[in-house]
């Protein structure tokens, strides 16, 4: 497979300000010095605690952030400063699914304007193209030509989803960043807008980043797996790899939370002590070894904490206190 998306020290710090000029006094590190990849065809699965930053990256990855410090490559071309004007016509082959399907489609237009809207701003087809191009869409994601002339709020969750994954699938895309797309619809819905997204994976030949908390739905999907902890990732392997052999005390840490369905399994329970370290203010060294407190946490200060393949294709931060590297 050939190289799609390379993300090389990647950081996104946002100003913190205060005092009576509002001057930023601080920087909230939400992404700070990610280097990861994604071939063509392959579905990167993004997985960390609420606040590590996850969303942060994947915005910055499609440019809906400029991001501070970096590079990112997409397809040849380096967009890491790209101007808006050189960067339109790139958006066609790279688009996102958002978490909240409700807040991202504008409640005000129909579904038809809503799917025939990148058409228009990409000046593709007639008027009467447009509207075929817009039943096609609908068709792919399993709706009904009828709902062209219906406004979002008169659907379902899972259908709203549906009609979001149509507007990013609508311009024939290679990348489609998908941010948390199934964890705000019920459990009997999930693995419906999951299948579709890999039937669709598999027809169009789409690349995914596939952004969750839910280590169960990421194995599920994923070919390579990426764990993210407080704006750095932490371990990256192929999915089977990540649930069989994790290195990482914090991806152990997350497999352990996965729930067991039997209600009659005896396992026991394991809790994350501490709490997640401020952004703005991380810790030296090892953030997560500074959460659980480790006895050799002091040992991470000053040493170099970029991952480092410890065999084919299986990358982790060598931490003393988490690793043992």
């Amino acid at each position: 497979m050939s190289e799609l998306l390379r993300v090389e020290n990647l950081k996104m710090h946002f100003p913190v300000k205060g005092g009576i000029f509002l001057r930023a006094v601080a920087a909230c590190k939400a992404v700070d010095g990610v280097s990861l990849f994604i071939n063509q065809g392959e579905t990167l699965g993004l997985v960390g605690e609420s606040g590590c930053g996850k969303s942060t990256l994947g915005k910055s990855i499609v440019r809906l952030l400029k991001p501070t410090d970096g590079s990112i490559h997409f397809d040849g071309h380096d967009i890491t400063d790209m101007p808006r004007r050189d960067l339109l016509p790139l958006r066609r082959d790279m688009q996102m699914i958002f978490q909240d399907p409700a807040e991202s489609l504008n409640a005000r237009h129909t579904v038809g304007s809503i799917l025939e809207e990148p058409f228009i701003i990409h000046k593709i087809g007639s008027r009467e193209e447009r509207k075929k191009k817009v039943e096609d869409l609908l068709e792919k994601v399993g709706l009904s030509k009828s709902a062209v002339q219906k406004y979002p709020f008169e659907f379902s969750g899972g259908q709203r989803q549906r009609i979001g994954i149509a507007r990013a699938i609508s311009l024939n895309p290679k990348l489609v960043v998908c941010d948390e797309p199934v964890s705000a619809l019920d459990v009997s819905v999930q693995s419906q807008v999951l299948n579709l997204m890999m039937d669709l994976q598999r027809d169009l030949e789409l690349s995914y980043l596939f952004i969750a908390h839910d280590l169960a739905v990421v194995r599920h999907v994923s070919d390579r797996v990426a764990i993210m902890y407080l704006g750095k990732l932490v371990e990256v392997a192929d999915a089977d790899t990540i649930y069989e052999r994790p290195r990482h005390a914090y991806t152990k840490a997350l497999i352990d939370a996965i729930p067991i369905p039997d209600p009659k399994a005896d396992r026991e329970e394991k809790f994350l002590e501490g709490d997640v370290p401020s952004p703005i203010n991380p810790p030296e060294g090892c953030a997560f070894g500074h959460r659980v407190n480790h006895p050799k946490w002091e040992e991470s200060i000053g040493k170099d904490l970029s991952l480092i393949e410890v065999e084919p294709g299986h990358w982790v931060q060598p931490c003393p206190c988490c690793t043992g590297e």
